[in-house]
């Protein structure tokens, strides 16, 4: 990347630093437990220490990274039960989005989510697993998107960044994804019917499978 656009100090290089970090972490670039050396790091991306520290703090305050006092930072390691914890709340406020989506989305955005299901079936047809667990997420960020509910939404960006290893894991389980397929077409199908109790109750029937899933 060009120098100009890597600002070495100041706001602008924090939150560079903290843009690239957060994409790092969340792609599983960077893995659980996994130090966090403050030269390195800014050495990678043209800042200052203080850039990187600064970046370090506000990534520790969305869950992301743990710093161990005389031992420096480390991408934060989610426990099973932690992960259980998270998904708990997901599922008050993902149904809660799901509910607004069946009632606020347009036509327009109901076949964006039809077209979603069509693809998600495809790649568990294929056998793409990965592919499978990259428009899983992206259904889940549509049906928040047209929520309108941008407080749940906003929450759930955060709780979702700290399950990122253990969302890999169960993508890559034998047979995971044909389990959750029919999951999601239902909440697909209960949202375009405009159904928001439906709707509500499929995503909260899903991610209790995800919760069963967790702690096998």
């Amino acid at each position: 990347m060009p120098n100009e656009a890597r600002p070495g100090t100041g706001e602008q290089a924090k939150q560079h630093a903290l843009a690239q970090l957060r994409q790092a972490i969340l792609h599983g670039e960077m893995a659980p437990a996994q130090r966090l050396v403050e030269n390195e790091l800014a050495e990678q991306f043209g800042v200052t220490r203080a850039s990187i520290r600064a970046a370090l703090i506000d990534l520790e305050a969305q869950g992301l990274v743990e710093r161990i006092r005389n031992r420096g930072s480390r991408v934060r390691v989610v426990t099973v039960e932690e992960a259980v914890a998270i998904t708990e709340c997901r599922m008050v406020l993902e149904g809660l989005c799901a509910a607004k989506a069946a009632v606020a989305a347009s036509d327009e955005q109901l076949t964006v989510l039809a077209d979603l299901g069509t693809a998600m079936t495809k790649a568990v047809d294929d056998g793409e697993p990965m592919t499978y667990s990259e428009l899983n997420q992206e259904l889940h960020s549509r049906i928040r998107e047209f929520s309108g509910q941008r407080t749940a939404v906003e929450l759930l960006e955060r709780l979702n960044a700290q399950l990122v290893r253990h969302r890999f894991q169960l993508a890559l389980r034998p047979g995971r994804p044909q389990h959750s397929l029919n999951e999601h077409l239902a909440m697909i199908e209960t949202i375009r019917a405009r159904d928001p109790q439906a709707a509500e109750a499929a995503v909260r029937a899903h991610l209790t499978s995800v919760i069963e899933a967790l702690r096998d």
